[in-house]
């Protein structure tokens, strides 16, 4: 495949891998949207393709909401795949450790505070998901709660000074620290001069913010956006490529992949559904 066969904006990645860059997030562009969070599984073969991409590029980052643990979990540990879990709080070391941002882990216990709080006086159907630095609210199998969703967690943060992190039909408090998905791409990113992101919900809005501060520094970038109805539209709108699935995500990644290999067989996979974002 050759990479002019690439949206524009992806074409650098093809051309300059070795000077590449490329940060994922995973629910919502790695793995599709589901109504329980704990059945989420990732698109098939994404493990396999994070380990090619690894190969192909300088740097590949699977940066999530989820628990560092939980991306052990499900993709295994794809060779030269950086794993950052809880928006950056949480990384997993080339020794398997999981390091954890300090100043974050310094509110664990109120994190538990809340969580047990929650768990405690939740309506049936509201889901409570601790994660250790995080604890998430999810309404999905229970729209009508929402409000109760959004006044419980206004209460907690009221009542310890947790941040509010919005997602899709759930709201996450965390600790206040300097750690967000734009901080990691800032980080390990480095000084390559090609950074391209995929993402999909509000949590990566900073990472697309991120982008644009190197950008404004002469690199070269890529805002990827997977945007079905509930993604922002604050996302599309600052991407450059829109696509409208996860499968669509996943086959554009390959076709990123088979572009660096000069691979001539993915001419002949049917497109995805993309379209160019309003920057280009």
């Amino acid at each position: 495949m050759h990479p002019a066969a690439l949206p524009e904006a992806l074409v650098p990645l093809a051309e300059r891998p070795g000077e590449a860059a490329l940060f994922l997030d995973y629910d919502g562009t790695l793995a599709p949207i589901v109504a329980d969070p704990a059945t989420a599984a990732p698109f098939p073969g994404v493990p396999r393709l994070l380990g090619v991409l690894s190969a192909r590029l300088g740097t590949v980052a699977v940066v999530s909401g989820r628990p560092v643990r939980y991306l052990v979990e499900v993709l295994g540990r794809p060779e030269g795949v950086h794993l950052a879990g809880l928006y950056g709080m949480e990384e997993v070391g080339g020794d398997g450790r999981v390091r954890e941002d300090p100043e974050a882990a310094s509110w664990r216990p109120v994190v538990e505070d809340v969580a047990a709080a929650l768990v405690a006086s939740a309506p049936a159907g509201i889901g409570v998901e601790p994660k250790g630095l995080t604890v998430t609210l999810h309404w999905r199998r229970a729209p009508g709660e929402e409000s109760w969703a959004r006044d419980a967690a206004a209460r907690e943060v009221a009542r310890t000074g947790l941040v509010l992190q919005p997602g899709r039909m759930a709201l996450e408090l965390r600790p206040p620290a300097h750690a967000d998905k734009g901080t990691v791409v800032e980080r390990l990113a480095g000084s390559r001069p090609v950074v391209a992101y995929f993402g999909d919900d509000v949590g990566d809005l900073p990472a697309f913010a991120a982008l644009d501060r190197l950008a404004a520094q002469g690199r070269t970038v890529a805002r990827v956006a997977v945007a079905d109805p509930e993604s922002p539209h604050e996302l599309s709108d600052a991407a450059d490529v829109v696509v409208r699935s996860t499968a669509d995500a996943v086959d554009l990644l390959e076709r990123v992949a088979a572009a660096i290999a000069g691979d001539p067989a993915a001419e002949e996979r049917p497109e995805p559904t993309l379209r160019e974002g309003r920057r280009r």
